[in-house]
């Protein structure tokens, strides 16, 4: 299947990291091209591709990020393909108490009653930022907030007790230990991010690339999505 010998270059933000991991292994034990996807921060990831200075094949990033890439030149005008829906969750240190998250109100108070919370440089924290705008109670928040700084997972933060309530993707939660996820964010008021990806604008590989986002988007993906703490998204 094409130049079997190159692997493909991508990079991502940490929340697919290990969805990647598992899909990427996939394709290569059904016969595809290897693949070398590195991790980091979705800010940082976003940034080495626009300044075009680094050869990637493939990003993977939430949808608006591709887009703007898309938009700019660097990912290629067509290839981008929807991947996965991750929700946002809540997670305390693991022997915690749990605290009431049903509702939105109920979320309200356990975010007022935390005295620290832990939100991520990823689409959901600044999601979660706004929501504390919309409830009026960034200003007091802010003394208690930590963000986590870019490829630090939240998780770690909640693990080692420097902050008591951390919100952050499921898939990033998920694999830390030392913490008890609480659960996802009530329905109303659900930060749910659609995970995308490109073909990097002049990589020479652009048709191996699309195979590998064809397998990652389809029903044969849809086991290893869920595993990994997200969801198919629809055919």
């Amino acid at each position: 299947m094409g130049t079997a010998l190159t692997a493909l270059k991508g990079i991502s933000s940490m929340a697919t990291r290990q969805l990647l991991a598992e899909l990427a292994a996939a394709w290569q034990a059904r016969g595809g091209e290897p693949v070398a996807i590195e991790s980091v921060g979705g800010v940082d990831a976003a940034r080495r591709v626009q300044a075009a200075g680094e050869a990637f094949d493939l990003v993977f990033l939430a949808t608006d990020a591709i887009a703007k890439l898309e938009a700019s030149g660097r990912v290629l005008a067509g290839s981008r393909v929807d991947l996965a829906l991750s929700s946002t969750a809540v997670a305390v240190p693991a022997g915690a108490a749990q605290p009431d998250i049903a509702s939105e109100a109920a979320l309200r108070a356990a975010v007022l009653a935390a005295p620290s919370i832990g939100y991520s440089t990823g689409p959901s924290g600044v999601a979660l930022q706004q929501r504390f705008e919309r409830w009026g109670i960034a200003d007091e928040l802010k003394p208690r907030t930590v963000q986590a700084r870019p490829g630090v997972p939240v998780g770690s933060l909640v693990a080692s007790g420097e902050v008591a309530l951390g919100f952050q993707q499921l898939s990033e939660l998920i694999h830390v230990p030392g913490i008890a996820i609480v659960g996802a964010l009530p329905a109303a008021i659900a930060i749910d991010t659609v995970f995308s990806a490109g073909v990097v604008a002049g990589s020479p590989h652009a048709d191996a690339a699309r195979r590998l986002l064809a397998f990652m988007a389809s029903p044969e993906a849809a086991e290893a999505k869920r595993r990994q703490g997200m969801a198919p998204l629809p055919a």
